[in-house]
């Protein structure tokens, strides 16, 4: 690259040999009609597949090994070897669709307080009642973001795997700490974030992304999980859930 990254995409990936692919084509068709400079790390992250070689026979594309297994620990060792102002952490089985990375750019250049911006997943591969759900569940999130952020003034909301930093701000707000391993580790860099600056989460910035843990740990427990994982990040600082379970 000739000049600096405006945008460094990081994908973090254990063991994504089968949908990586698909995330990396749609990232790249949208920089190819996006005029800026950008990268592209994918971090491989203690896989046992071919998801190394899957990611660097992508023309372009920096492969980062990080072998301490953890999705934190993957966006910290991502976000090191990245080099853009801006920096998109985006999941493995996620999609971004056209227009994304035009609304992220266009976020970021009007509002220099802008310190991270989010927005919702849509679960391409979900039953028509799981997308429904979903949606659902986040209009209900909405109302306790707009509480905490407007009213309390202690944090924000980012979705995970679909989000955008500046990266002087997550520097300045500690970066990738290490007491979360994945439940709430989104909640806590937007508790941290909305510190330093502001952080927005918009429906206009939706991805797509796959149903696979929705589905397997369920509809109500995937529910229960991310909304007590939600509070206890916000107000004391912590995980309440410390274990995961990995579908691929």
């Amino acid at each position: 690259m000739s000049k600096p990254a405006t945008i460094s995409f990081v994908i973090p990936a254990y063991n994504e040999e089968r949908l990586l692919p698909s995330c990396l084509h749609a990232i790249q068709a949208e920089i190819a009609r996006t005029p800026c400079s950008a990268q592209i790390v994918v971090v491989n992250n203690a896989s046992q597949d071919c998801t190394a070689a899957v990611a660097a026979s992508f023309p372009g594309v920096l492969v980062v090994n990080e072998p301490l297994k953890g999705l934190v620990h993957a966006r910290r060792a991502g976000f090191l070897a990245s080099e853009g102002a801006l920096v998109a952490n985006i999941d493995a089985d996620t999609l971004i669709p056209s227009g994304w990375l035009g609304r992220v750019l266009f976020e970021f250049g009007t509002d220099p307080k802008l310190v991270a911006i989010s927005g919702p997943y849509d679960y391409y591969d979900a039953p028509r009642r799981v997308r429904w759900a979903a949606r659902l569940f986040y209009a209900a999130a909405f109302i306790p973001y707009l509480v905490n952020r407007h009213v309390l003034n202690v944090g924000s909301m980012v979705q995970g795997g679909n989000f955008v930093v500046r990266r002087t701000a997550l520097e300045q707000a500690g970066g990738f700490g290490d007491r979360f391993t994945f439940y709430g580790e989104d909640t806590d860099i937007a508790r941290r974030m909305h510190r330093v600056g502001r952080v927005k989460f918009s429906w206009m910035l939706t991805a797509k992304s796959s149903a696979r843990r929705l589905c397997g740990d369920g509809l109500v427990m995937t529910g229960l999980r991310y909304g007590a994982n939600y509070l206890t990040a916000t107000f004391l600082r912590r995980p309440f859930t410390t274990a995961w379970t990995d579908y691929r």
